[in-house]
């Protein structure tokens, strides 16, 4: 049996305005990147690969991690957050009240206009675990976003995404899982 340990890792703090839908908008950071960065650093253990997003709220701190710990780093889009389509950008409170309506009696199922369904965000993130499986790396951090932080450990644990809905996954939170492979 092969035991792999993940450190799923959500960046920092992200410079947009509060209420505001971002999924795959390509934003910046707070200027408190650098202190959070450290202590996102002081309880990472050691890793041997870590695996980012390529939006920069995750990737600049994937290769602040990488740089420190000295190990390679590979972006993979897999691990981005949910697409919003046109809602990205919005204030949430400016989004068709029937729109919000829809997603909400269908959280699974529904894409927002031009956006994707939490069940795709799904399909991707099993996707992305079946090929991190398959790595001889046994410790792997995967530096991503609250959505995919949930879909990965509702994956993990067998568990329904919509379950997972009221976890609280912080900005630089780092959360270690092991998983075994037979």
């Amino acid at each position: 049996m092969f035991t792999q340990t993940l450190y799923l890792i959500r960046h920092t703090k992200p410079d947009i305005a509060p209420g505001t839908c971002y999924g795959q908008l390509d934003i910046g950071l707070t200027d408190s990147f650098d202190a959070e960065a450290d202590r996102v650093l002081r309880w990472l253990p050691s890793v041997e690969l870590i695996l980012t997003s390529p939006l920069q709220r995750a990737h600049r701190l994937a290769e602040h991690l990488a740089h420190a710990q000295h190990c390679e780093l590979r972006s993979d889009a897999r691990l981005m957050e949910k697409h919003f389509g046109i809602w990205e950008g919005k204030a949430w409170n400016d989004i068709a009240r029937d729109e919000i309506d829809a997603w909400a009696a269908d959280v699974m199922g529904y894409a927002p206009p031009g956006g994707e369904s939490a069940q795709q965000l799904m399909q991707r993130v099993q996707s992305l675990l079946r090929d991190v499986a398959q790595l001889p790396q046994q410790n792997i951090a995967l530096v991503a976003h609250g959505g995919s932080i949930r879909a990965l450990l509702a994956t993990i644990g067998g568990v329904p995404l919509a379950d997972t809905l009221d976890w609280d996954v912080g900005y630089g939170a780092v959360i270690g899982v092991k998983v075994s492979l037979c």
